[in-house]
Formats: C-alpha cells, sequence, structure tokens
C-alpha cells in the first residue's frame, strides 16, 4: 500500500533526500560510532528494505514488526528518512533516558507496536496481529521482519503453522537472510538452506529476491495471494562498507574513528 503523503517526507521537505541509501548508511553509521555501540553489520543488511517499506509501501493503516530487534537503529534511520523522527531524536541513541533504545520501546512511536529483541518472537506477535486485524474488520496489512539466524527458533515455525492454517492474507514475513549471526555462518551453526523451500512445505507463497533492490520487493509484495507472504531477503551483512561485508566480527564491533572515517569516504559521505 502507498505511503500517505503525510508519512512520505519530513516537515522540512527533507524526506526524499534523507532516504539516499548511501546518506542514511552514512547517519546510521554515524548513530552507532556516537553511542559507541556494535550490531553495525546486521543494520546495514535490513536497511535498505526498511528504507523502502517505511518510504514507499506502508501507510497509515498497516503495523510493522522489527523482530531483529537489534537492527532497531535501522529502523529508526528509516522513521527519520520518511520524516517521522527528527534529527535531535537520533542524537540519543542508546542514551540514558532515550526513547530509541538499542532494541525497539514499545508504544513511543506509532510505527513500534512491539517490543522486540529476543529472537524468534516477531513473527507470532505478527501473526497475531494479522488475526486480530481480520476478526475485528480492520483494514491495513502487518508486516514482520526477521533474521535468518532467529529462524533456528521453534517459535518461528509454530508461528509459520499458526499463520497458514488461519491464511493470513494480511501478513507478510519478510527475512533477512544475510548468511551471518552471533557465533559464525547461518550454515555453520545450524543450516536451514533451502530456506525457502523448507518454508514453502508449510504451504506458505514464497519468493527469494535481491534485498537489496527495491523494484524487486515491490514485485515481490505485489504478489499477494489468499495466505500469508513469506520474503526471503538475500542480503550483504555490512552492505556498503567494503571491510564490514560479510564479516561476521561486525554483528558485535563499534567503530573506532579510523574506521568510521573510512566507511564515510567509501559512501562518498566524507
Amino acid at each position: 500500500m502507498p505511503l500517505s503523503p503525510n508519512a512520505a517526507a519530513a516537515p522540512d521537505g527533507r524526506g526524499s533526500n534523507r532516504a539516499d541509501p548511501n546518506r542514511a548508511r552514512a547517519r546510521l553509521l554515524r548513530m552507532h560510532y556516537e553511542a559507541r555501540v556494535g550490531h553495525i553489520g546486521g543494520n546495514l543488511s535490513a536497511l535498505d528494505a526498511m528504507l523502502h517499506l517505511h518510504g514507499a509501501v506502508l501507510d497509515e493503516r498497516d503495523l510493522f514488526v522489527l523482530s531483529k530487534g537489534h537492527s532497531a537503529g535501522a529502523l529508526y534511520i528509516a522513521l527519520w528518512a520518511a520524516g517521522t523522527i527528527d534529527e535531535d531524536e537520533l542524537t540519543r541513541f542508546h542514551r540514558d533516558g532515550t526513547t530509541l533504545a538499542g532494541h525497539p520501546v514499545a508504544g513511543w512511536h506509532r510505527r513500534i507496536v512491539f517490543a522486540t529483541g529476543s529472537l524468534g518472537h516477531g513473527a507470532g506477535l505478527a501473526a497475531g496481529a494479522a488475526l486480530a486485524r481480520r476478526l475485528r474488520g480492520e483494514p491495513g496489512d502487518v508486516y514482520c521482519l526477521m533474521s535468518d539466524g532467529e529462524c533456528e527458533e521453534g517459535s518461528v515455525w509454530e508461528a509459520l503453522i499458526f499463520a497458514r492454517h488461519n491464511r493470513l492474507a494480511n501478513l507478510v514475513l519478510l527475512i533477512d537472510a544475510n548468511g551471518l549471526q552471533g557465533f559464525g555462518g547461518t550454515d555453520e551453526v545450524a543450516s536451514l538452506e533451502p530456506l525457502g523451500a523448507r518454508i514453502s512445505g508449510f504451504g506458505l507463497d514464497v519468493i527469494e529476491i535481491d534485498g537489496h533492490d527495491p523494484t524487486a520487493l515491490d514485485a515481490a509484495l505485489a504478489r499477494r495471494g489468499d495466505g500469508p507472504l513469506v520474503v526471503v531477503l538475500r542480503t550483504v551483512k555490512g552492505r556498503g562498507v567494503s571491510f564490514m561485508e560479510g564479516r561476521m566480527e561486525w554483528h558485535y564491533l563499534p567503530l573506532d574513528e579510523a574506521q568510521y572515517r573510512r566507511a564515510l569516504d567509501e559512501l562518498g559521505q566524507g
């Protein structure tokens, strides 16, 4: 669904400029650098999809659930790019008393309806919200962004069974499949590949796309049937920063000053 005009741009008209992928990446890096916190790699793998969802897909009737809560930074930047979080709020990221915590805090923003971060719970929360909307006759869809690592949690598969059984056509599950998690590659820790085929075995409609391509995401979301849609986003951890791309350690590490300056130069934002 198209985003409403009021949410598509910042009050000062900078919304579209903020949504430039490299500018958004640079602002995310600055936010994490100034707060001296990590989880940068998974934020960068999810950022392109979140920018597009909040800038061109979601409207006022839709709900968004960030199941991979440690990528809260990408969510905040997507909301900033869409003009619903201001610059001053970003400067308080991860600080005492902030609403922009390291994992989403429920209720302080209309786009953050659940507190998440304990991985494996978002799909169930989103499925329950989708069923509640249908029972109440409420319009709008529920979108949930997950990680491939959290798909190792049994609760995810219970949620898939629930969603398929109830034919939740108003539910879209997006999986940020960057192939890396906290202790190594997903194929090394507990392989689920071929992930799309395993999920489709539940009778769900599954599409695999380049998770950094907004055109591919639009095409996938247009393919809606009479049940839930699952979109596997094939992404690169640390996308856009050469020394982070495909490196597991950037699941955790914060940036030092030299790394931060190098990353900005690579993004053309130095």
